[in-house]
């Protein structure tokens, strides 16, 4: 998939308000023409793409997504994802953004087709390199 930057739809999936105004606030300042979708738990976010599974304009091309959230965590998204993945006629990138520095959790997300596990903070310069580069939407 090599999408413009200008016209990406980009999805924080975080229970944490102010990651979710920070992470906002960069992908404003890499792209301010940027789609945001911001969902605090997995299932919000999974109902969604559900609901717009024919609308490949209004599902993302990037998602970044915690493990520690309440109702569905990342985990229980990923799993859920996989089956409705084939339903959506549209390919997402994943990217795992947590917290934790537990190697078992950056193991586990290779299990998944998850783009990368990165650490937060995430700021700009990584942002910026996920969200310009055309390998890592591919």
């Amino acid at each position: 998939m090599n999408k413009n930057s200008t016209s990406l739809t980009i999805c924080l999936i975080d229970d944490d308000r102010i990651y979710q105004f920070t992470a906002k606030r960069i992908i404003e300042l890499v792209n301010p023409l940027q789609k945001i979708l911001i969902f605090s738990n997995g299932k919000e976010a999974l109902d969604y793409f559900t609901q717009q599974a024919t609308s490949n304009d209004q599902l993302p091309d990037v998602i970044f997504l915690d493990i520690n959230m309440p109702v569905m965590n990342g985990w229980e998204f990923l799993e859920a994802y996989d089956s409705v993945k084939t339903a959506l006629n549209k390919q997402i990138s994943i990217y795992m953004v947590s917290s934790s520095v537990d190697e078992k959790d950056k193991i586990r997300s290779k299990s998944f087709n998850v783009k990368n596990f990165i650490e937060k903070p995430i700021d700009k310069e990584m942002m910026t390199a996920i969200l310009q580069s055309p390998l890592a939407l591919a």
